[in-house]
């Protein structure tokens, strides 16, 4: 019964490409696609008519649900049969579908692209997360690119230039390229990235934490400036560079889509979103997945945070990552390298944490700041007792390790959980 009810649902949204179609861009990569996609709307919107998916809906029924502007009905069947008859002819739809495409397995680019072919596609950056079912890294690269090999000829691909790897997805490709990224090789560009932090010691609710500025340039001249409250370091500003380079290619006035990013972007749950901790902390909320390459981004953006005069502290509170096959040793090691060179105590949730916290203490970080648990429940009572006025801590893992636990344990408004936090619906609260 559940494949019958996806393929219908599938038919349907094909049905309403068909008859509407509208422009399709599509995001994949292994980090940032939600930001990313996020930001492309803020820009587009600024023209068009945008639809863009809720939340993280990237697969076989998340991408068919937001192009036909609907929410699941869960395990109802009622619901779904309710929502089939309904989408059995949609009369209206945006200009516009900005779409996020996930892969776990070999082909599901390939399918969400017969589903939905786009007109644009956008490759965020490639790490070895997710790449529990492929062969290898060659593997998983090419299975990303089935989105830049689907688009046509007067559509666009748009590469974050900064990942070296995303230059080995071009082969077979017959779009143009367009390159956004921080680096001279990008044709739309950030330079001058700047990430200013508050100066004294105490966090409390309500204050701005952070602002993160940046120069936008295309073709080599700056267009604006970039100015993003509490939307910490490099990932939100390349967010807007890539939404910048979409824009354009869609005749959005950049200058008006810097207005727009920088008056709606704001960091998303679980996102390096800054929260207010207990005890006049400061908790940067990674906690909605990780990648390698993520977590090495979000370590240095802890690094950037200066402790004051009374020796307050960077706190690395890390859960395991998944779904990395052959990699998750080497993956995990590297990780806790960094984080001695990154945090004064390390907190490591998992069994998996155990290569990151041997090369964390191989790097130089003295054991006694090193501790581990077996379960977010117990990292966040660790931290809950231990944390002080002026900590900066940064939290982050796999899903599977629900280190958002962690975060609602020191946390200053726990009642605002469910508004600011990641799985807080009743399903995830049952785990």
């Amino acid at each position: 019964m559940k494949q019958f009810l996806i393929k219908q649902l599938q038919n349907a949204a094909r049905r309403a490409i068909e008859q509407h179609k509208p422009t399709i861009v599509a995001v994949t990569g292994s980090y940032g696609k939600t930001s990313t996609k996020e930001a492309i709307a803020t820009a587009l919107g600024v023209k068009y008519r945008v639809r863009t998916s809720q939340k993280n809906f990237n697969n076989e029924i998340g991408v068919p649900l937001t192009i036909l502007g609907e929410s699941s009905p869960g395990r109802s069947l009622v619901g779904w049969l309710s929502l089939l008859w309904r989408t059995r002819s949609v009369k209206e739809m945006p200009e516009v579908l900005v779409l996020e495409f996930g892969a776990d397995r070999p082909g599901d680019i390939q399918a969400l692209c017969e589903l939905a072919p786009p007109t644009i596609g956008v490759v965020t950056g490639i790490s070895s997360v997710h790449a529990e079912f492929f062969a290898d890294m060659d593997a998983l690269i090419n299975g990303k690119a089935a989105l830049l090999r689907a688009l046509p000829p007067d559509g666009l691909a748009v590469i974050n230039t900064d990942d070296p790897k995303t230059a080995d997805m071009l082969e077979g490709v017959m779009a143009p390229v367009r390159r956004y990224g921080a680096s001279d090789r990008a044709d739309v560009r950030a330079t001058s990235i700047a990430l200013s932090t508050r100066l004294d010691d105490d966090f409390n609710v309500g204050e701005t934490f952070a602002v993160t500025t940046a120069t936008a340039e295309a073709g080599g001249h700056p267009v604006g400036e970039l100015r993003l409250q509490d939307a910490i370091g490099y990932a939100p500003i390349l967010s807007c560079i890539a939404a910048l380079t979409v824009g354009d290619h869609l005749n959005v006035s950049m200058s008006d889509a810097i207005v727009a990013l920088n008056k709606q972007v704001h960091a998303l749950p679980g996102r390096l979103r800054p929260l207010a901790g207990i005890k006049g902390s400061l908790i940067i909320d990674d906690s909605y997945n990780a990648a390698p390459a993520a977590i090495a981004h979000g370590l240095e953006v802890l690094k950037q945070f200066t402790p004051g005069e009374r020796g307050d502290r960077r706190i690395a509170a890390l859960g395991q990552m998944a779904e990395l096959g052959t990699y998750d040793e080497q993956e995990h090691r590297f990780i806790g390298m960094q984080v001695a060179q990154c945090a004064d105590l390390f907190i490591a949730v998992g069994e998996r944490m155990a290569p990151a916290i041997d090369a964390a203490q191989e790097a130089g970080m003295d054991p006694q700041y090193v501790v581990s648990f077996a379960t977010s429940e117990e990292a966040g009572r660790y931290l809950d007792a231990h944390i002080q006025e002026g900590d900066v801590v940064y939290v982050k893992g796999s899903q599977s390790a629900r280190m958002e636990k962690v975060v609602k344990d020191v946390m200053a408004e726990p009642e605002r959980a469910s508004e600011l936090l990641v799985r807080q619906e009743a399903k995830w609260m049952r785990m």
